[in-house]
């Protein structure tokens, strides 16, 4: 079904639940990337240190269980808000690493801030106004993620930093991906819960950032 014999399709009951459903998602993503950015400065200023891979994914992966466990109630925003700000706190450290080791980088920060933004507002707008149906997606993008995920992992155990670049250009790639798949969820019903599709959103705009700013700091730092 072509975009706008969709918009037909639908009736009048049904678009004004994805309005709304939409509505509360990108209000709560507003409100987590706020939230997330005020730990990241807390962070920065107290100069708390970065606390390490297996905490931060202790931490994520946990948080991130307790969210989609209580989706469904109100201890589903706190736990959203706990994952937000968490990130926010292990987000602060490498911002101030980037500022202290290379002299150019508050404009290598601002350039991935910049970036990240764009291609999410992009992205979202182009899958919000045409309308498609990007779920075909869903399959490869778990797979990729996966690899990418373990090959991250790999990069850092053993030092490799060519797969480490080469996990970022991944990263962007399939987080790019991410934001079509869910966002076309939305429009189309595929996904009914806005504390969800909020955490998926900011995860990939998270990584976006993430990456974007190691291949800056790799191909344009200066030190």
């Amino acid at each position: 079904m072509q975009a706008n014999e969709y918009a037909v399709a639908r009736s009048p009951e049904a678009a004004l639940t994805t309005n709304k459903l939409i509505r509360n998602t990108y209000t709560l993503l507003a409100m987590t990337l706020l939230f997330s950015a005020l730990t990241a400065g807390v962070s920065m200023v107290l100069r708390l240190p970065h606390p390490g891979l297996a905490i931060t994914l202790i931490g994520y992966f946990g948080l991130f269980f307790l969210t989609a466990k209580f989706r469904n109630s109100g201890l589903g925003l706190v736990f959203v808000f706990a994952l937000t700000g968490f990130m926010g706190l292990t987000l602060g450290p490498i911002i101030s690493l980037y500022l202290t080791v290379f002299s150019n980088g508050a404009q290598l920060v601002a350039m991935a801030m910049g970036g990240t933004g764009v291609i999410f507002l992009g992205l979202s707008g182009y899958a919000l106004t045409t309308q498609k149906d990007f779920s075909f997606m869903g399959g490869f993008l778990a797979v990729g993620i996966l690899v990418a995920f373990l090959a991250g992992i790999a990069a850092f155990i053993f030092n490799i930093p060519a797969l480490a670049l080469a996990v970022s250009a991944m990263f962007i790639l399939l987080m790019s991906g991410l934001i079509l798949f869910q966002t076309s969820q939305l429009v189309r019903g595929g996904e009914t819960n806005y504390i969800m599709a909020t955490v998926t959103l900011y995860v990939s705009i998270y990584n976006l950032f993430m990456s974007l700013l190691h291949l800056l700091g790799a191909f344009a730092g200066e030190k």
